[in-house]
């Protein structure tokens, strides 16, 4: 099975203000064929520090995520929880997710079927593109 590179965000909620809000856009990724959520988790993390992790199945208010039609449940483990519950501030919730970048799939069979090889590779976060930009003189949000 051909698969395109694989990624992951943990995105945080502070003061546990976790909505669905977001199911619509990665919805609408799924849907394009952009991306294929792999695997996702959510994480919680109270004042006192605790945490707390669950699928979307186990909380009401989460069911929307039901349609984002997971590929592979399970893939996260519990050193990947450990992982995001060091980033995670206390009162926080977190939606830990992974998905498949099927647009770059092609690209990367390409790059195999070369014999290359990623050596590096890393997101650059958004307000530092868009602060360059700016500096620059070009739009961008």
């Amino acid at each position: 099975m051909s698969i395109g590179p694989v990624e992951y965000a943990i995105i945080g909620f502070p003061g546990n203000q976790f909505n669905g809000e977001i199911v619509p856009a990665l919805e609408a990724l799924v849907d394009s064929g952009t991306v294929r959520i792999v695997d996702l988790l959510f994480i919680t993390k109270d004042a006192d520090g605790n945490i707390a992790d669950f699928e979307y199945e186990d909380h009401p208010d989460l069911a929307a995520f039901g349609s984002l039609g997971q590929a592979v449940d399970g893939l996260l483990n519990d050193e990947d929880i450990d992982m995001a519950a060091e980033v995670l501030e206390p009162n926080s919730s977190a939606v830990f997710i992974v998905w498949e970048n099927c647009w770059a799939r092609e690209f990367s069979e390409a790059v195999l079927g070369s014999g290359g090889v990623v050596i590096a590779g890393e997101r650059i976060p958004h307000q530092i593109v868009v602060d360059a930009m700016a500096q620059m003189g070009l739009g961008g949000d």
